[in-house]
C-alpha cells in the first residue's frame, strides 16, 4: 500500500479531550453538553459526517452519546447478528498503549443498538464483545452492567451509554488520564463513521490505530 493509498487519519496519532462530567448518567441517559463533543477527524479525508459523538466521565466510568442523522429507513437491528446491525461500537484501552497490534486485558469491546432486545424487540441493546486476536480479554463484567437509553426519531436515533469503572479493567483515572479510544457507527443506509481510520484497516483489532482521549477536568 502506497502513502497515497492510506488514509490521512492514518498518517497521525490523535488525542482528544475527554472533559469531566459531575453527573454523567440518570435515568434520562448521559449528562453530556456540547463541550463534551468529539472531534470528526474524518474530515481530513473530506467525509461528511451524519452521526455526532459526546464522551464525558468521572470516576464512576464513562459515557457517551451518539446521535444519527439523515436516515430514510428504520435502524436494522437483528439480535443474533449484533456485529451487523445499526449502531455504536467502542473501543477503549485503560492503558493507552499504542505499539502492540493484538489487543491486552485492557482492551474492551463494547456494542450498543438502538433497538433488538425485549419480546418486541424494540428496546435497547448493551454488549460486551471478544476483540479478535486478542492476547487476553478483559475481566467479566456482571449483567446489566452496561447502561443505555435510546430515542428513535423520524430521521434517526440516539443513544446514550454509560461504562462503569467497573467494567473496565485497569481504569484508574488518576494513575491513567490517558485512554486508547476509537468508535464507529455503523449504518446499513448512511454506512460506516470511525473516529480514527476505518474499513478495510482492522481497527476492530488494532490498539495501534486508535486514537487517544485524554481526561481532563
Amino acid at each position: 500500500m502506497t502513502d497515497a493509498l492510506l488514509p490521512k487519519r492514518f498518517l497521525f496519532h490523535f488525542s482528544a479531550p475527554c472533559l469531566y462530567a459531575g453527573k454523567p448518567w440518570s435515568s434520562k441517559g448521559a449528562g453530556l453538553s456540547d463541550a463534551h463533543r468529539l472531534p470528526h477527524l474524518g474530515e481530513l479525508e473530506d467525509l461528511l459526517p451524519w452521526a455526532e459523538v459526546w464522551a464525558g466521565w468521572n470516576a464512576s466510568g464513562l459515557a457517551f452519546r451518539a446521535q444519527v442523522r439523515g436516515k430514510k429507513q428504520p435502524p436494522w437491528c437483528r439480535p443474533t447478528r449484533a456485529e451487523d446491525s445499526d449502531g455504536l461500537r467502542l473501543w477503549i484501552d485503560t492503558r493507552d498503549v499504542h505499539n502492540v497490534h493484538r489487543a491486552s486485558r485492557f482492551c474492551h469491546y463494547f456494542l450498543f443498538l438502538p433497538q433488538g432486545a425485549g419480546p418486541r424487540l424494540d428496546r435497547p441493546v448493551a454488549q460486551w464483545m471478544p476483540i479478535n486476536r486478542a492476547r487476553q480479554h478483559p475481566l467479566a463484567i456482571a449483567p446489566g452492567s452496561l447502561q443505555v437509553v435510546a430515542d428513535r426519531h423520524a430521521d434517526g436515533y440516539r443513544l446514550d451509554v454509560f461504562v462503569p469503572a467497573k467494567a473496565l479493567t485497569g481504569f484508574d483515572p488518576q494513575e491513567h488520564p490517558r485512554l486508547g479510544f476509537t468508535y464507529a457507527v455503523l449504518d446499513r443506509e448512511l454506512g460506516e463513521q470511525t473516529f480514527t481510520v476505518g474499513s478495510p484497516m482492522p481497527y476492530q483489532e488494532d490498539p495501534s490505530l486508535w486514537a487517544t482521549l485524554e481526561l481532563t477536568r
